[in-house]
């Protein structure tokens, strides 16, 4: 493999190959040169013999990853957006090829992963959470939408407790993430060090067995009345009123939060979750997302929401429209429109399978 860049650290010891990601200062956020790296690993990986399981780790201790380089992005958008939608292209890319890799693909997904850090992982065979996980797609603060597959993940959660994710960007734990299927084993995070030291002389699943424990209680199967009755709803407003009638507590606060996002990204979030459900398998989901962050680039709220959370750090976005009701059908579906076929985001050139394929292992 070549490059000497250090922002992901490429190791192999005995049966496992591992996968870094080395930006700890900036929480290990994606940038375009990590997503080609750890393309190129997988496909070395893929084919080497001494390789039977890959794992991705994060660098420091605050979690594994906590996005894309959301500055880069703000910075490119006022440039005209080529960048980063060359940037979404590879990552998406990859995403699909995580699902679909041909060995066990283990993460770790201990401490803070969100956005770009859960495409790197969730679409992964073998997930594991701890007690530091802290899951989140967070994109409609920053007046975007869930991205890197996401929209296929939440919308496969019990009930509707996907779309309360996707549109709070509310972050999970351990038990949370079992339950919505963003995870698949809880495993305490003292134990992490001696499972990744039995993986390399271990076939992954009977490594697994010495270390998988119950999690700590969730919140979320106790919330699940409220929350399916509220958000089955058609549009954003109607949820944004059925939580502020309910009686639960969590319910008004959930409204309130909706009410600081952006109404157009929220308005675009619930329509790309309810379209994913009846997409299939998620190539075809990644190829919507990717139509809609190639639109948002020319978005107002995108570039306001980064300023206010990144640059500027006041919290205090100026939305436009700011209100969901000067949100129109029209200005939803334009993140829906059909690209220029011969344009530079004509879309990502994955198979429209017409089933989700399993993996050999």
């Amino acid at each position: 493999m070549t490059g000497t860049d250090e922002s992901v650290l490429l190791t192999t010891e005995g049966r496992t190959a591992r996968i870094t990601l080395n930006r700890p200062r900036a929480l290990n956020a994606l940038t375009h040169p990590m997503v080609e790296r750890i393309d190129e690993a997988l496909t070395t990986w893929e084919q080497d013999p001494t390789v039977e399981t890959v794992i991705l780790t994060g660098a420091g201790e605050r979690g594994l990853c906590a996005g894309g380089d959301i500055r880069s992005i703000y910075e490119d958008a006022h440039a005209g957006g080529k960048a980063s939608a060359a940037f979404w292209r590879d990552e998406y890319r990859l995403n699909a090829r995580i699902a679909r890799y041909p060995k066990p693909y283990v993460a770790l997904m201990d401490g803070i992963v969100m956005g770009g850090g859960v495409g790197v992982s969730a679409h992964g065979g073998i997930r594991i959470v701890t007690e530091n996980s802290r899951i989140a797609m967070p994109e409609t603060g920053i007046g975007f939408v869930p991205d890197v597959g996401g929209t296929y993940l939440l919308g496969l959660a019990p009930g509707e407790l996907g779309t309360h994710l996707a549109l709070t960007g509310t972050p999970v734990g351990a038990a949370d993430a079992l339950l919505c299927g963003l995870a698949d084993h809880f495993i305490p995070a003292d134990l992490l060090p001696h499972l990744l030291a039995d993986l390399t002389t271990t076939e992954v699943w009977d490594a697994l067995e010495r270390y998988v424990r119950q999690p700590p209680p969730g919140v979320l199967a106790e919330q699940r009345a409220w929350i399916d009755s509220c958000y089955r709803a058609g549009t954003v407003e109607e949820i944004i009123t059925r939580l502020r009638a309910h009686p639960a507590p969590e319910a008004a606060r959930a409204a309130e939060t909706l009410a600081e996002k952006s109404p157009t990204a929220l308005k675009v979030t619930l329509a790309a979750l309810r379209r994913a459900r009846r997409l299939g398998p998620l190539e075809r989901v990644l190829e919507q997302e990717y139509r809609i962050s190639c639109a948002a680039l020319s978005s107002h709220d995108l570039t306001e929401g980064i300023r206010a959370q990144v640059i500027d750090k006041d919290r205090a976005p100026k939305w436009s429209p700011d209100t969901l009701a000067d949100v129109t059908d029209a200005d939803v579906d334009r993140f829906f429109t059909p690209p220029d076929p011969s344009g530079p985001e004509s879309g990502l050139g994955l198979a429209p399978l017409a089933s989700a394929q399993e993996v050999p292992w």
